[in-house]
């Protein structure tokens, strides 16, 4: 990770990033990154026209997270399950069959990429990935719900004892592989009769591999060939799905994943209410536990094969809502080791996009800490126009467009809700008009009212 980030210059310019990285400000590296993004190296777009389009749309979006004034406020429409349901297939279907995933997609954007300014791709889980590998953390339709359900379920559970903190502290990655992994994979339940490999140090020590002569590490081992084989089949659907929505003229946003501290611990390994009480119970080894998660997600950010080419980092946030604790707490346990990972990641030019699930009235200013244009916020159910009064100088906001309303509203109720916000939020540029959160089953005419609305309401006057 060092050397990839942090070494020599010409390292440096192989992947992308210019010589004297290390001497710019974050501020410079983000404009670099935006640079890139607005005009993408190695892209064969379809068309002339797909190349200039996408260049308006990238400008737009680059200068709402500057929060400047594009020419006109962008919009993130909430499709969610509708070029499947338009093809009149499941989400199941979808994640099992990938070629009929690719061509649902392939179907709305003939209809309606034009129209809504929309470039729909099969944005899938393999389900055939996930019971090869026995996977305890999501169920998803016919595994666990049923066979019409529309979306995924996190399947929550405490997969880290209390007792267990002072192992993940001493060595993160020994902890998941041998201890968490096995519990939230079913194949890898093998991988618990193994030592730590570095106790692989010696020829004598070759004795701590006879796990591997045992028929169920070696059943494991198969299936992880399996699941290779699946990635190649799904990669080759995905594939034949032709040119993508960037070379098309819609640009692509999402970036690197990264989840915060306390989520990363409260969601995945001790569960909501078991990390709640370790904030009463054992608040220093809570607290010395999401610095050690910090450092490593951090590490991970940046290892990402791609770093070099995207200027996003998405965050979907989720027990510093408001109503999950108190405002000490979220300053004591939420908020610090959360701040520790954005700074990082800023201080590389990557603009923290922040989806706050949830409220977030309480938090707005505690939140409001950093560089200008360096962080974007997502909120689902927050004050907009307070946000936009406490966040708007520095930071850009979206969201909070109902998901009931674009599933049971009518055009005009999401036209007349899309101009409020367009009016709160979108003077001095900074804005973005989404929901705020996809839902499922969207209606085809409540989303073009989406897009119609900033058409007519977003247009900034020049």
């Amino acid at each position: 990770m060092g050397t990839m980030l942090g070494g020599a210059g010409n390292l440096r310019e192989m992947g992308g990033l210019p010589g004297n990285w290390a001497d710019m400000t974050p501020e410079q590296k983000r404009d670099h990154r935006l640079k890139n993004f607005i005009n993408p190296p190695q892209v064969n777009f379809v068309s002339e026209e797909a190349r200039n389009n996408y260049r308006i749309r990238a400008q737009r979006m680059a200068d709402v997270i500057c929060v400047r004034e594009p020419d006109r406020v962008p919009v993130n429409l909430p499709v969610g399950n509708l070029p499947y349901t338009e093809y009149g297939i499941t989400l199941r279907t979808a994640m099992y069959d990938y070629d009929q995933a690719v061509k649902a997609c392939r179907q709305f954007n003939e209809k309606h990429s034009d129209e809504l300014e929309h470039f729909a791709a099969p944005w899938i889980t393999s389900a055939r990935v996930m019971e090869i590998l026995d996977y305890k953390l999501y169920s998803w339709p016919g595994h666990g719900t049923p066979m019409n359900t529309p979306s995924y379920q996190f399947v929550e559970g405490e997969y880290m004892t209390a007792d267990e903190y002072d192992a993940l502290i001493l060595d993160p990655s020994d902890y998941w592989f041998r201890t968490y992994l096995p519990r939230v994979f079913g194949t890898f339940k093998p991988f618990a009769m193994l030592r730590p490999w570095t106790d692989l140090v010696e020829i004598v020590n070759l004795v701590q591999l006879m796990p591997f002569a045992s028929p169920e590490m070696q059943d494991t081992l198969q299936k992880l060939i399996e699941v290779g084989k699946e990635f190649q089949r799904f990669g080759s659907a995905m594939a034949a799905m032709g040119p993508s929505g960037i070379e098309n003229g819609y640009p692509a946003s999402m970036g690197a994943f990264c989840k915060a501290p306390f989520d990363t611990l409260g969601d995945s390994l001790r569960g909501t209410a078991p990390i709640l009480k370790d904030m009463f119970r054992r608040p220093e080894k809570l607290l010395e536990a999401l610095d050690v998660v910090a450092d490593f997600t951090i590490q991970s950010v940046l290892s990402s094969p791609n770093i070099n080419n995207i200027f996003q980092v998405t965050y979907p946030l989720h027990k510093g809502a408001d109503g999950w604790m108190s405002q000490k707490q979220f300053d004591t346990f939420y908020w610090p080791s959360l701040k520790k990972v954005m700074d990082a990641l800023i201080q590389e030019g990557l603009v923290q996009h922040m989806f706050a699930e949830g409220g977030y009235n309480t938090r707005l200013d505690s939140i409001n800490e950093f560089p200008k244009g360096m962080v974007s916020w997502y909120f689902d159910k927050t004050d907009m126009a307070e946000a936009k009064k406490i966040l708007g100088d520095k930071c850009s906001i979206q969201g909070n467009v109902p998901s009931s309303l674009i599933v049971t509203g009518t055009p005009e109720d999401v036209k007349a809700y899309c101009k409020k916000l367009i009016e709160d939020c979108g003077p001095g540029g900074g804005y973005l008009l989404c929901a705020g959160a996809i839902p499922d089953n969207p209606k085809l005419e409540t989303v073009r009212a989406m897009y119609e609305s900033v058409v007519e309401y977003g247009v900034y006057k020049k």
